[in-house]
Protein backbone atom coordinates (compact mmCIF):
# COMPACT_ATOMS: atom_id res chain seq x y z
CA UNK A 1 0.00 0.00 0.00
CA UNK A 2 1.23 3.49 -0.84
CA UNK A 3 1.98 5.54 2.24
CA UNK A 4 -0.60 8.31 2.64
CA UNK A 5 -0.93 11.21 5.05
CA UNK A 6 -1.61 14.86 5.60
CA UNK A 7 0.81 17.45 6.94
CA UNK A 8 -1.06 20.20 8.77
CA UNK A 9 1.16 23.27 8.75
CA UNK A 10 0.96 25.05 12.09
CA UNK A 11 -0.05 28.56 13.00
CA UNK A 12 3.46 29.32 14.29
CA UNK A 13 4.84 32.44 12.63
CA UNK A 14 8.54 32.25 13.45
CA UNK A 15 11.39 30.48 15.21
CA UNK A 16 14.38 32.63 16.17
CA UNK A 17 17.59 30.86 17.17
CA UNK A 18 21.00 31.84 18.50
CA UNK A 19 20.11 35.43 19.47
CA UNK A 20 19.78 36.77 23.04
CA UNK A 21 16.27 35.98 24.22
CA UNK A 22 15.45 39.48 25.45
CA UNK A 23 16.46 41.09 22.14
CA UNK A 24 14.56 38.57 20.04
CA UNK A 25 11.51 38.84 22.29
CA UNK A 26 11.39 42.61 21.99
CA UNK A 27 11.31 42.30 18.19
CA UNK A 28 8.60 39.63 18.22
CA UNK A 29 6.39 41.63 20.57
CA UNK A 30 6.74 44.68 18.32
CA UNK A 31 5.58 42.62 15.34
CA UNK A 32 2.54 41.34 17.22
CA UNK A 33 1.76 44.75 18.69
CA UNK A 34 0.95 43.47 22.17
CA UNK A 35 0.59 46.01 25.00
CA UNK A 36 -0.33 43.83 27.99
CA UNK A 37 2.07 40.95 28.52
CA UNK A 38 1.67 38.20 31.10
CA UNK A 39 4.84 36.30 32.03
CA UNK A 40 4.71 32.61 32.92
CA UNK A 41 8.21 31.90 34.09
CA UNK A 42 10.49 29.48 35.89
CA UNK A 43 10.56 30.16 39.62
CA UNK A 44 14.22 29.18 39.87
CA UNK A 45 15.22 31.44 36.97
CA UNK A 46 13.21 34.24 38.55
CA UNK A 47 14.79 33.84 41.99
CA UNK A 48 18.34 32.83 41.17
CA UNK A 49 19.33 34.53 37.90
CA UNK A 50 18.98 37.82 36.08
CA UNK A 51 17.40 36.22 33.00
CA UNK A 52 13.86 37.29 33.87
CA UNK A 53 15.08 40.78 34.75
CA UNK A 54 16.46 41.08 31.23
CA UNK A 55 13.04 40.16 29.88
CA UNK A 56 11.27 42.68 32.10
CA UNK A 57 13.71 45.41 31.09
CA UNK A 58 13.24 44.64 27.42
CA UNK A 59 9.44 44.79 27.67
CA UNK A 60 9.19 47.73 30.09
CA UNK A 61 5.74 48.74 31.27
CA UNK A 62 4.06 46.24 28.94
CA UNK A 63 4.47 43.55 31.60
CA UNK A 64 1.17 43.49 33.50
CA UNK A 65 1.44 40.25 35.46
CA UNK A 66 3.58 37.24 36.31
CA UNK A 67 3.18 33.65 37.48
CA UNK A 68 6.13 31.46 38.51
CA UNK A 69 4.50 28.55 40.37
CA UNK A 70 3.83 25.86 37.76
CA UNK A 71 4.70 22.46 39.21
CA UNK A 72 6.20 19.54 37.25
CA UNK A 73 3.72 17.61 35.09
CA UNK A 74 1.45 20.70 34.89
CA UNK A 75 -1.32 19.87 37.39
CA UNK A 76 -4.75 21.31 36.64
CA UNK A 77 -4.82 23.36 39.84
CA UNK A 78 -1.73 25.31 38.80
CA UNK A 79 -3.27 25.99 35.40
CA UNK A 80 -6.38 27.45 37.02
CA UNK A 81 -4.34 29.66 39.34
CA UNK A 82 -2.33 30.97 36.38
CA UNK A 83 -5.53 31.49 34.40
CA UNK A 84 -7.01 33.64 37.14
CA UNK A 85 -3.86 35.76 37.31
CA UNK A 86 -3.79 36.18 33.53
CA UNK A 87 -7.50 37.04 33.47
CA UNK A 88 -7.06 39.66 36.20
CA UNK A 89 -4.19 41.25 34.27
CA UNK A 90 -6.27 41.46 31.05
CA UNK A 91 -3.31 40.05 29.13
CA UNK A 92 -3.15 40.18 25.35
CA UNK A 93 0.01 38.02 25.14
CA UNK A 94 1.54 35.25 27.27
CA UNK A 95 5.32 34.88 27.29
CA UNK A 96 6.76 31.70 28.76
CA UNK A 97 10.36 31.32 29.89
CA UNK A 98 11.28 27.93 31.34
CA UNK A 99 10.64 24.23 30.93
CA UNK A 100 8.00 22.14 29.25
CA UNK A 101 5.54 22.17 32.15
CA UNK A 102 5.33 25.96 31.89
CA UNK A 103 4.89 25.84 28.12
CA UNK A 104 2.08 23.29 28.41
CA UNK A 105 0.46 25.29 31.19
CA UNK A 106 0.37 28.45 29.08
CA UNK A 107 -1.37 26.61 26.24
CA UNK A 108 -3.99 25.37 28.67
CA UNK A 109 -4.33 28.86 30.18
CA UNK A 110 -5.09 30.26 26.72
CA UNK A 111 -7.88 27.70 26.30
CA UNK A 112 -9.25 28.40 29.79
CA UNK A 113 -9.31 32.14 29.13
CA UNK A 114 -11.16 31.71 25.85
CA UNK A 115 -13.72 29.34 27.36
CA UNK A 116 -14.27 31.08 30.71
CA UNK A 117 -13.00 28.10 32.69
CA UNK A 118 -12.29 28.83 36.34
CA UNK A 119 -12.16 25.47 38.09
CA UNK A 120 -10.38 22.19 37.50
CA UNK A 121 -13.46 20.07 36.83
CA UNK A 122 -14.62 22.30 33.99
CA UNK A 123 -11.32 21.61 32.25
CA UNK A 124 -12.81 18.26 31.19
CA UNK A 125 -14.39 20.04 28.22
CA UNK A 126 -10.92 20.70 26.83
CA UNK A 127 -10.66 17.01 25.96
CA UNK A 128 -13.13 17.76 23.15
CA UNK A 129 -11.53 20.37 20.85
CA UNK A 130 -14.62 20.61 18.63
CA UNK A 131 -16.56 21.93 21.62
CA UNK A 132 -14.17 24.67 22.74
CA UNK A 133 -13.65 28.20 21.52
CA UNK A 134 -10.23 28.98 20.01
CA UNK A 135 -7.70 30.95 22.06
CA UNK A 136 -7.55 34.71 21.57
CA UNK A 137 -4.39 35.35 23.62
CA UNK A 138 -1.24 34.23 21.75
CA UNK A 139 1.93 32.81 23.28
CA UNK A 140 5.64 33.34 22.73
CA UNK A 141 7.80 30.57 24.17
CA UNK A 142 11.42 30.73 25.34
CA UNK A 143 12.26 27.14 26.34
CA UNK A 144 15.11 26.22 28.66
CA UNK A 145 14.68 22.44 28.43
CA UNK A 146 14.44 20.09 25.46
CA UNK A 147 10.99 18.50 25.76
CA UNK A 148 9.85 20.18 22.54
CA UNK A 149 6.27 20.97 23.55
CA UNK A 150 6.65 24.53 22.29
CA UNK A 151 6.48 23.10 18.76
CA UNK A 152 3.18 21.29 19.16
CA UNK A 153 -0.50 22.16 19.38
CA UNK A 154 -0.90 19.79 22.34
CA UNK A 155 -0.99 20.70 26.02
CA UNK A 156 -0.23 17.91 28.46
CA UNK A 157 -1.95 18.56 31.80
CA UNK A 158 -2.19 16.17 34.75
CA UNK A 159 -5.51 15.44 36.42
CA UNK A 160 -4.21 14.72 39.92
CA UNK A 161 -7.54 13.23 41.05
CA UNK A 162 -7.35 10.43 38.48
CA UNK A 163 -3.55 10.36 38.14
CA UNK A 164 -3.93 10.63 34.37
CA UNK A 165 -2.41 13.01 31.89
CA UNK A 166 -4.83 14.76 29.54
CA UNK A 167 -3.71 15.83 26.09
CA UNK A 168 -5.62 18.99 25.24
CA UNK A 169 -5.39 19.59 21.49
CA UNK A 170 -6.23 22.69 19.50
CA UNK A 171 -4.44 24.21 16.49
CA UNK A 172 -4.71 27.63 18.09
CA UNK A 173 -2.54 26.82 21.12
CA UNK A 174 0.75 26.40 19.32
CA UNK A 175 2.96 29.38 20.22
CA UNK A 176 3.01 32.24 17.74
CA UNK A 177 6.80 32.36 18.03
CA UNK A 178 9.57 30.36 19.66
CA UNK A 179 12.93 31.81 20.70
CA UNK A 180 15.83 29.39 21.02
CA UNK A 181 18.59 31.01 23.05
CA UNK A 182 21.14 28.45 24.28
CA UNK A 183 22.77 30.78 26.83
CA UNK A 184 20.02 30.70 29.53
CA UNK A 185 20.01 26.90 29.40
CA UNK A 186 23.32 26.97 31.29
CA UNK A 187 21.17 27.62 34.38
CA UNK A 188 19.06 24.51 33.73
CA UNK A 189 20.14 21.66 36.04
CA UNK A 190 22.31 19.24 34.09
CA UNK A 191 20.07 16.24 34.77
CA UNK A 192 17.03 18.14 33.52
CA UNK A 193 18.66 19.45 30.34
CA UNK A 194 20.15 16.08 29.41
CA UNK A 195 17.13 13.97 30.31
CA UNK A 196 14.71 16.19 28.40
CA UNK A 197 17.16 15.89 25.53
CA UNK A 198 16.51 12.15 25.62
CA UNK A 199 12.82 13.01 25.57
CA UNK A 200 13.47 14.79 22.27
CA UNK A 201 15.45 11.74 21.11
CA UNK A 202 12.34 9.71 21.99
CA UNK A 203 10.25 11.95 19.70
CA UNK A 204 12.71 11.32 16.86
CA UNK A 205 12.98 7.59 17.42
CA UNK A 206 9.31 6.75 17.89
CA UNK A 207 8.44 8.98 14.94
CA UNK A 208 10.95 7.28 12.64
CA UNK A 209 9.98 3.79 13.83
CA UNK A 210 6.23 4.31 13.59
CA UNK A 211 4.19 2.27 11.13
CA UNK A 212 2.83 5.62 9.94
CA UNK A 213 6.23 7.25 9.40
CA UNK A 214 6.58 9.46 6.34
CA UNK A 215 9.42 11.06 4.40
CA UNK A 216 8.64 14.55 5.72
CA UNK A 217 8.98 13.48 9.34
CA UNK A 218 11.88 11.11 8.67
CA UNK A 219 14.08 13.75 7.05
CA UNK A 220 13.83 16.13 9.97
CA UNK A 221 13.80 13.55 12.76
CA UNK A 222 16.92 11.80 11.46
CA UNK A 223 18.82 15.08 11.32
CA UNK A 224 17.40 16.01 14.72
CA UNK A 225 18.61 12.70 16.14
CA UNK A 226 22.11 13.32 14.81
CA UNK A 227 22.20 16.82 16.32
CA UNK A 228 20.84 15.65 19.65
CA UNK A 229 23.09 12.63 20.09
CA UNK A 230 26.18 14.71 19.39
CA UNK A 231 25.02 17.82 21.22
CA UNK A 232 24.05 16.05 24.42
CA UNK A 233 27.45 14.39 24.68
CA UNK A 234 29.06 17.77 24.02
CA UNK A 235 27.10 19.43 26.84
CA UNK A 236 27.95 16.56 29.18
CA UNK A 237 31.65 17.06 28.44
CA UNK A 238 31.52 20.85 28.74
CA UNK A 239 28.47 22.63 30.20
CA UNK A 240 29.71 25.91 28.67
CA UNK A 241 29.63 24.57 25.09
CA UNK A 242 27.05 26.97 23.67
CA UNK A 243 27.16 25.47 20.17
CA UNK A 244 26.40 22.01 21.57
CA UNK A 245 23.46 23.49 23.48
CA UNK A 246 22.15 25.16 20.33
CA UNK A 247 22.56 21.87 18.43
CA UNK A 248 20.37 20.27 21.08
CA UNK A 249 17.75 23.00 20.70
CA UNK A 250 17.73 22.72 16.92
CA UNK A 251 17.54 18.93 17.18
CA UNK A 252 14.58 19.27 19.50
CA UNK A 253 12.80 21.49 16.97
CA UNK A 254 13.39 18.91 14.23
CA UNK A 255 12.29 16.09 16.53
CA UNK A 256 8.73 17.39 16.45
CA UNK A 257 8.28 16.98 12.68
CA UNK A 258 6.78 13.48 12.89
CA UNK A 259 4.13 14.60 15.37
CA UNK A 260 3.31 17.70 13.33
CA UNK A 261 2.78 15.51 10.26
CA UNK A 262 0.38 13.20 12.06
CA UNK A 263 2.80 10.43 13.01
CA UNK A 264 1.81 8.95 16.39
CA UNK A 265 4.23 8.06 19.15
CA UNK A 266 4.43 4.55 20.62
CA UNK A 267 4.74 2.63 23.86
CA UNK A 268 7.68 4.61 25.26
CA UNK A 269 5.51 7.70 25.35
CA UNK A 270 2.44 5.80 26.51
CA UNK A 271 4.14 4.07 29.44
CA UNK A 272 6.01 7.29 30.18
CA UNK A 273 2.76 9.17 30.66
CA UNK A 274 1.75 6.72 33.40
CA UNK A 275 5.14 6.85 35.09
CA UNK A 276 4.89 10.63 35.14
CA UNK A 277 1.26 11.13 36.16
CA UNK A 278 0.95 8.26 38.65
CA UNK A 279 4.48 8.02 40.04
CA UNK A 280 5.92 11.52 39.55
CA UNK A 281 8.86 10.38 37.42
CA UNK A 282 10.21 13.29 35.32
CA UNK A 283 9.33 12.94 31.65
CA UNK A 284 12.95 12.96 30.58
CA UNK A 285 13.72 10.09 32.90
CA UNK A 286 10.75 8.08 31.63
CA UNK A 287 12.21 8.23 28.13
CA UNK A 288 15.69 7.35 29.38
CA UNK A 289 14.30 4.20 30.97
CA UNK A 290 11.58 3.07 28.59
CA UNK A 291 12.89 3.91 25.10
CA UNK A 292 15.63 1.23 24.89
CA UNK A 293 13.29 -1.42 26.30
CA UNK A 294 10.51 -0.54 23.87
CA UNK A 295 12.95 -0.63 20.96
CA UNK A 296 14.13 -4.10 21.95
CA UNK A 297 10.56 -5.37 22.31
CA UNK A 298 9.62 -3.85 18.91
CA UNK A 299 12.69 -5.07 17.02
CA UNK A 300 11.01 -8.16 15.57
CA UNK A 301 8.47 -5.91 13.84
CA UNK A 302 10.56 -2.97 12.59
CA UNK A 303 14.22 -3.93 12.46
CA UNK A 304 14.75 -2.08 9.17
CA UNK A 305 13.42 1.15 10.62
CA UNK A 306 15.51 0.73 13.74
CA UNK A 307 18.62 0.46 11.56
CA UNK A 308 17.96 4.06 10.51
CA UNK A 309 18.33 5.04 14.16
CA UNK A 310 21.68 3.30 14.55
CA UNK A 311 22.97 4.85 11.31
CA UNK A 312 21.93 8.37 12.34
CA UNK A 313 23.82 7.88 15.60
CA UNK A 314 26.91 6.71 13.64
CA UNK A 315 26.84 3.13 14.94
CA UNK A 316 25.14 1.33 12.02
CA UNK A 317 26.22 -2.19 13.04
CA UNK A 318 24.80 -2.09 16.58
CA UNK A 319 21.17 -2.69 17.56
CA UNK A 320 19.31 0.57 18.12
CA UNK A 321 18.24 -0.34 21.66
CA UNK A 322 21.86 -0.87 22.63
CA UNK A 323 22.97 2.36 20.92
CA UNK A 324 20.34 4.35 22.78
CA UNK A 325 21.11 2.78 26.14
CA UNK A 326 24.82 3.49 25.65
CA UNK A 327 24.07 7.17 24.97
CA UNK A 328 21.81 7.41 28.01
CA UNK A 329 24.44 5.75 30.21
CA UNK A 330 27.13 8.10 28.89
CA UNK A 331 24.96 10.99 30.10
CA UNK A 332 24.69 9.38 33.57
CA UNK A 333 20.93 9.16 33.28
CA UNK A 334 18.83 6.32 34.79
CA UNK A 335 18.32 3.31 32.54
CA UNK A 336 16.25 0.99 34.76
CA UNK A 337 12.90 1.33 36.51
CA UNK A 338 14.60 0.34 39.75
CA UNK A 339 16.84 3.41 39.40
CA UNK A 340 13.81 5.65 40.01
CA UNK A 341 12.15 3.59 42.71
CA UNK A 342 9.63 1.66 40.61
CA UNK A 343 9.09 -1.82 42.03
CA UNK A 344 7.93 -4.97 40.29
CA UNK A 345 4.85 -4.85 42.50
CA UNK A 346 3.92 -1.63 40.62
CA UNK A 347 4.06 -3.27 37.19
CA UNK A 348 0.46 -4.51 36.99
CA UNK A 349 -0.91 -1.07 37.79
CA UNK A 350 1.41 0.56 35.25
CA UNK A 351 0.48 -1.97 32.57
CA UNK A 352 -3.27 -1.50 33.04
CA UNK A 353 -3.05 2.30 33.01
CA UNK A 354 -0.71 2.30 30.00
CA UNK A 355 -3.35 0.55 27.91
CA UNK A 356 -5.58 3.60 28.46
CA UNK A 357 -3.08 6.10 27.02
CA UNK A 358 -3.45 7.43 23.47
CA UNK A 359 -0.06 6.20 22.24
CA UNK A 360 0.08 2.51 23.17
CA UNK A 361 -2.47 1.50 20.47
CA UNK A 362 -0.12 3.01 17.86
CA UNK A 363 2.98 1.10 18.91
CA UNK A 364 4.61 -0.40 15.77
CA UNK A 365 4.51 -3.92 17.24
CA UNK A 366 0.87 -4.39 18.11
CA UNK A 367 0.22 -4.54 21.84
CA UNK A 368 -2.60 -6.97 22.55
CA UNK A 369 -3.05 -6.16 26.22
CA UNK A 370 -1.42 -5.45 29.53
CA UNK A 371 0.59 -8.70 29.37
CA UNK A 372 2.62 -7.20 26.52
CA UNK A 373 3.26 -4.07 28.59
CA UNK A 374 4.48 -6.34 31.38
CA UNK A 375 7.01 -7.84 28.97
CA UNK A 376 8.31 -4.37 28.14
CA UNK A 377 8.48 -3.40 31.79
CA UNK A 378 10.46 -6.55 32.52
CA UNK A 379 13.02 -5.49 29.91
CA UNK A 380 13.35 -2.16 31.74
CA UNK A 381 13.36 -3.56 35.27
Amino acid sequence: MINTGRVALSKMDAVTFGLPAHDALKEEVAKIGSQRIFLMISGSLNRNTDEITKIRNALGNKVVGEFDEISPHTPRRDVILATEAARDSRADLIVTFGGGSITDAAKAVALCLANDISDTKKMDILNFPDKVLPPTVPQISIPTTLSGGEFSAISGVTDVSSQKKDLFRHPGIIPTAVILDPVPTIHTPEWLFLSTGIRAVDHCVEGICSNKANAYGDAQALQGLALLSGGLVGVKKNKSDIQARLDCQMGTWLSMAPLSSGVPMGASHGIGYVLGAAFGIPHGHTSCIMLPAVMRWNESSNKNRQQLISAAMKLPDINAGDVLEALISKLDMPTRLSDVGIKKSDFNDIAIKSMETPWVPHNPRYITGSKDILEILALAA
